[in-house]
């Protein structure tokens, strides 16, 4: 039978797992990237009859991420498949502290994850799939610090603010295309999820927005990560996903 084909990288935990367990359906195939593979992720396969692949990748490793998608798309059949989605998910945020305190190493992984590694998969992603006939889409998962600036946060913040304006220059490629991949840079929202721990858990000595993510926790503002994919999800399917390059959940309903 003919299945939609899902990439979604960072499904080990947080919203990319609640992502990965709502995708796993019968007509769905989809292939998970992660550090740490997910073993509940293989319950939820079999008892739902989707086919489920998951790498164990250091996605700071950017190029060696991008040749083994190449060679797996490559050997892929179209025919095989109804619609190819990428979503790219995966981020981490660095030791939260001024740029001037930054250890270089950690600076360039962080950039490397959240910015160079969804561009390298996009691009192939869009190579090997741009003969395909079937609907493409390209789903890069953005932040509202991409957005904003804040203290503490530069490597988080550019690498966002860097894939939204990667999502633009994107959007214009495939434009030009006669059956081009549609694409949007989508802010989830504000999710309880291990980043935001670390956020509120940060020394506030060196990050004055801490007791700001220290009150969206005690006022209950946060979203299971369960409701946040559900959210993003249904953005997804929607008939117009594309239209918006640049958009934030929270802005419709």
């Amino acid at each position: 039978m003919q299945r939609h084909l899902f990439i979604l990288t960072g499904a080990s935990r947080g919203m990319g797992r609640a992502m990965a367990e709502q995708l796993l359906a019968k007509e769905n195939h989809v292939l998970c990237i992660s550090r740490h593979p997910e073993s509940s992720l293989v319950s939820v396969a079999e008892q739902n009859h989707g086919i489920l692949e998951q790498w164990a990748l250091d996605l700071s490793q950017s190029e060696h991420a991008a040749r083994r998608l190449k060679t797996w798309l490559d050997l892929l059949d179209p025919a095989q498949i109804k619609s190819v989605t990428l979503i790219n998910n995966a981020g981490v945020i660095p030791t939260i502290t001024p740029v001037s305190a930054s250890e270089p190493a950690e600076f360039a992984a962080a950039m490397r994850i959240n910015l160079e590694t969804p561009m390298l998969l996009t691009a192939v992603f869009l190579h090997a799939t741009q003969g395909w006939t079937v609907p493409r889409k390209v789903l890069n998962i953005s932040s509202g610090l991409g957005r904003r600036p804040m203290a503490s946060q530069a490597a988080y913040c550019a690498a966002k603010a860097g894939l939204d304006h990667f999502t633009r220059c994107l959007a214009l490629d495939e434009a030009r295309l006669p059956q081009g991949a549609r694409v949007c840079s989508l802010a989830p929202g504000v999710i309880d999820t291990d980043m935001q721990l670390q956020l509120r858990s940060a020394n506030a000595a060196s990050f004055p927005d801490q007791a700001g993510f220290a009150q969206l926790k005690s006022a209950g503002q946060l979203s299971a990560a369960s409701d946040a994919a559900k959210r993003v999800l249904a953005w997804l399917a929607r008939p117009d996903f594309g239209q918006q390059v640049i958009a934030d959940v929270r802005d419709h309903t």
